[in-house]
């Protein structure tokens, strides 16, 4: 009998390595299944279509926050974010097309999740993005441009209002949104990876100055949910792609 042999059919190695690939087989059921947490059932988009479900779908778990809730994972009673669109064909997967005004449809890059409609907190209990008159011990640093009364210029080119207040993140001290005030009064927040700040103007891209008005207001003035930033972000997001209806066609 050979070295290693348990009988004359049988081996150590051989067995190690069927036990290799059943564990591996086990590892990867178990990382697809933990992968169906989130986003499941996903919604075909079709008036009436199929819900995928997504297959294997793990029992629900329950995590607890550090605020003292609990959320469920998977939950599928949890709402979703809503949209309006229609499938520009009828087969099960085709594009959305926008009904409506498409930088409020929530298809495309404007689309957005159902999150928490609360703040963001710091470890402190503090909330966390919040204006500079909030966040007195926060500046900007001489060394770069203070966008604060700089004019607003849309993707028209057209002055859409002027700069207000920067909201920063008290966790991480870094501006999140730029406070636009609008010639009616009105203040609408745009997030900073949109606005290119210059020296004497600040430069938004994404949206024409006539649409700022339209951008999703806070509930409070001080303070912006997660919800919030989802549908703020959106916004600007959905109007690199129909802002104009020349963007919605291909490039050439």
């Amino acid at each position: 009998m050979e070295t290693g042999a348990i009988t004359q059919y049988i081996d150590v190695a051989q067995i190690v390595l069927y036990m290799f690939w059943i564990f591996f087989a086990g590892l990867i059921y178990y990382l697809v299944r933990e992968n169906h947490r989130e986003g499941y059932p996903m919604d075909s988009g079709r008036e009436n279509g199929p819900k995928i479900t997504g297959w294997p779908v793990p029992e629900p778990k329950t995590f607890k926050m550090a605020d003292g809730h609990e959320i469920l994972a998977p939950d599928v009673n949890r709402p979703d974010g809503t949209y309006h669109a229609q499938p520009a064909w009828g087969w099960n997967g085709a594009p959305l097309d926008p009904v409506g005004n498409p930088l409020l449809a929530g298809v495309g890059p404007g689309a957005w999740a159902q999150r928490a409609d609360v703040p963001d907190m710091t470890h402190h209990g503090d909330v966390k993005i919040v204006p500079l008159r909030v966040a007195t011990d926060h500046r900007i640093s001489a060394q770069d441009t203070n966008p604060i009364g700089l004019p607003v210029i849309g993707g028209d080119g057209d002055v859409a209002g002027h700069v207000c207040d920067v909201w920063v993140d008290r966790a991480e001290a870094l501006p999140r949104y730029l406070e636009v005030s609008l010639p009616d009064g009105r203040r609408v927040l745009t997030p900073i990876p949109f606005a290119r700040i210059r020296r004497t103007e600040v430069v938004v891209n994404s949206i024409l100055s006539t649409q700022f008005s339209g951008v999703p207001p806070l509930r409070h003035a001080d303070q912006i949910t997660l919800l919030e930033e989802e549908k703020v972000a959106a916004y600007y997001g959905a109007g690199t792609l129909f802002a104009t209806p020349h963007r919605q066609e291909p490039i050439f």
